[in-house]
């Protein structure tokens, strides 16, 4: 078992986990939780949606009240990290505050990637990330109109999704050939793009903002790659993330598109460990090295490190799965749905309820649900005793998912 204080930056989903499951496991050192946002530590995955839709305050997110922490021993510290003294073991913060760590946790996450545009810092031009984020959006969509979406990805799409419940007028612009690319299968897309469409969203694919237009500091359209110009009172970006290395870095941790970590999540230092949206970690599953941004990696991380610094060392090896909820439609994926060679699919799109068997060879890699939990539930069970079925057998319908998994 680890000796000495736990110490760990970043507050989200990665962070309150460790600190859960250390006195979960018995940890009975101190843990401090550095945060650096004014809110105790909340869910991240209804801010782009239901937080947004709904009249609920900041509490309902909140993944436990204050009495949790004090009861629990958590010591949630507001501020900054700014350096690590790797030799003296101690954490600076910006407040000047210093720390001495046993254990080091960066749960860091990631940053929104700003868009490099004239106007791009003006009022109307919003990011969603966290809570402020949210609430900012939350507060100034009812005296808005219309709303350019720069990027379909995840939370581009479930927020112009909400944004058109709303009742705004909502384009949505992708450099990419489709929605989604670089995370669904092109059936998948395809599939809500129609959707999107349908609901009065006009989606415009492979073309980029090249400037906002404004007027007096207020935002009125955007000007597109093929000469279009784009009426809006409010922009919203969501082109990704980039993961937060630099305290890392600066303390001279090895690091690349994140974090670099070990199967065991430890960093070249074995007193540092990161978890979450800003770790690289190596998976001999997967093999090679991956950066996953949800929050079951987070989560999973988190529990996989806080068994080791309890005694309990064992690779980390979960299976990945994702979800989104766009408008009526939810979309569930179990696995990594990369590098397949063959897409089966399971159910009817007319029918708004089926599923993307993605094969590599005879193996099934990942699954992709909308609207049939009961397919990704069968996945990510499957996944877990590593079997598979064969593409025949995804594609017929009378086939008993269930005999399976006997």
């Amino acid at each position: 078992m680890t000796g000495g204080p736990v110490i760990i930056v970043g507050a989200g989903h990665g962070g309150y986990q460790v600190a859960a499951s250390l006195r979960q496991a018995g940890f009975s050192d101190r843990v401090c939780l550095i945060n650096d946002e004014a809110h105790l530590p909340y869910q991240r995955p209804p801010l782009s949606k239901a937080y947004i839709k709904g009249s609920a305050g900041p509490e309902s997110l909140m993944f436990r009240p204050e009495k949790f922490y004090a009861d629990q021993k958590i010591e949630l510290i507001a501020g900054r990290a700014v350096s690590i003294d790797r030799a003296g073991r101690r954490l600076h913060l910006a407040s000047g505050e210093m720390l001495d760590y046993g254990h080091l946790v960066l749960a860091t996450g990631a940053r929104n990637r700003l868009l490099d545009l004239p106007n791009a810092n003006l009022p109307d031009v919003k990011y969603l990330r966290i809570l402020d984020d949210s609430e900012a959006l939350r507060k100034i969509m009812p005296s808005r109109t219309r709303v350019v979406v720069i990027g379909a990805g995840f939370i581009g799409l479930e927020f112009a999704a909400t944004a058109r419940i709303k009742g705004l007028e909502v384009d949505v612009l992708e450099l990419a050939p489709r929605v989604m690319a670089r995370a669904v299968t092109s059936e998948v897309s395809a599939y809500f793009q129609a959707r999107h469409r349908e609901a009065g969203i006009r989606i415009h694919l492979g073309v980029q903002a090249t400037s906002i237009e404004a007027e007096d500091g207020r935002v009125t359209g955007v000007s597109l790659s093929d000469g279009r110009h784009l009426p809006a009172d409010l922009v919203v970006v969501g082109v990704g993330v980039l993961p937060n290395i630099e305290l890392a870095a600066e303390a001279g941790l090895p690091v690349a598109a994140g974090i670099i970590v070990d199967e065991y999540l430890s960093t070249a230092d074995p007193d540092i460990s990161a978890i979450g949206d800003c770790a690289l970690f190596a998976s001999p599953r997967f093999g090679g090295s991956l950066r996953l941004e949800s929050v079951q990696n987070a989560t999973d991380h988190a529990r996989c490190l806080a068994a080791r610094l309890t005694g309990d060392r064992k690779p980390y090896d979960s299976h990945p799965w994702f979800w989104s909820d766009q408008g009526d439609d939810k979309l569930q994926i179990a696995g990594l749905t990369t590098g397949y060679d063959r897409v089966v699919l399971r159910g009817d799109p007319a029918k708004k309820a089926f599923s993307a068997f993605c094969y590599r060879g005879d193996k099934l890699v990942g699954i992709e649900s909308i609207n049939r939990a009961g397919d990704h539930m069968f996945g990510r069970r499957l996944q877990g005793m590593d079997r598979s079925i064969t593409p025949e057998q995804a594609a017929d319908e009378s086939f008993d998912l269930k005999s399976a998994l006997a």
